[in-house]
């Protein structure tokens, strides 16, 4: 991998650029670029795309981007530009919408609540954007904890290129099954074809318990993993090619 692949190098640099630039010109295209819920005034059908090229901190986008390189390059060498490319845009697609299904379920549940306590819709968006229930009898129907959950699924926008680089991850695994693969805090080197699974379990576990830490949207991860897996798994037993 000691000379970077055309599309591979490309992306990066869209990615550095868009991370940069709003800092150089102190501007916030957040609202804007960032995939929000759809149910929130900031949402756009363009942000399924364009939120894969947002990151929140240098190590964010240094991480994912060091994946995009370290994973992707053998596989753009091996499947050609144009059909890395659509592959890194479908597992970065199909992880948002699979991360906007999940939290959408998520969200009526409670929704459901507020409506079962006699609540109009627009009560309920009344509610999510002042951030509070103060002024509505809500008490033994919202938990202070379900209230706090659909607050931010409504107000916490996704950024990212984690799902298609998840989608990039599982491809080579499925590729390069005997690879070492390590983490910084483990870093005992285990072949892919063990290392991506337990990964994938961890974002699972964590997606699906309280024990997450920080703001990372799992189920974009799970999502770009499935949707990568199954297009590499077609591909590697069809030898589908594109040129």
């Amino acid at each position: 991998m000691s000379r970077i692949s055309d599309a591979i190098k490309h992306l990066i640099i869209i990615n550095v650029i868009v991370f940069i630039a709003p800092q150089l010109l102190q501007l916030d295209f957040t609202n804007i670029l960032a995939l929000h819920f759809p149910k929130n005034e900031h949402f756009g059908f363009w942000q399924y795309i364009t939120h894969m090229f947002v990151h929140g901190s240098f190590p964010h986008i240094l991480f994912n981007m060091y994946g995009l390189w370290a994973f992707g390059t053998p596989l753009e060498r091996m499947w050609g530009r144009n059909k890395f490319i659509f592959f890194y845009f479908s597992a970065g697609i199909g992880a948002a919408l699979i991360y906007t299904l999940v939290n959408y379920y998520q969200f009526n549940a409670i929704y459901e609540l507020f409506l079962g306590a006699g609540l109009s819709e627009n009560e309920i968006m009344a509610i999510l954007k002042a951030g509070s229930t103060n002024d509505y009898r809500l008490d033994g129907v919202i938990t202070q904890e379900q209230f706090q959950k659909i607050w931010s699924l409504y107000h916490t926008p996704a950024v990212g290129a984690s799902g298609a680089v998840y989608g990039v991850l599982v491809a080579f695994g499925l590729y390069f099954k005997e690879a070492k693969l390590a983490l910084i805090f483990f870093p005992v080197p285990i072949a892919a074809k063990y290392f991506i699974p337990i990964l994938i379990a961890f974002d699972l576990f964590f997606g699906m318990t309280r024990y997450s830490v920080g703001n990372i949207a799992h189920f974009a991860h799970i999502g770009g993993a499935l949707i990568g897996f199954i297009i590499a798994w077609y591909w590697k037993k069809n030898q589908f090619k594109v040129y």
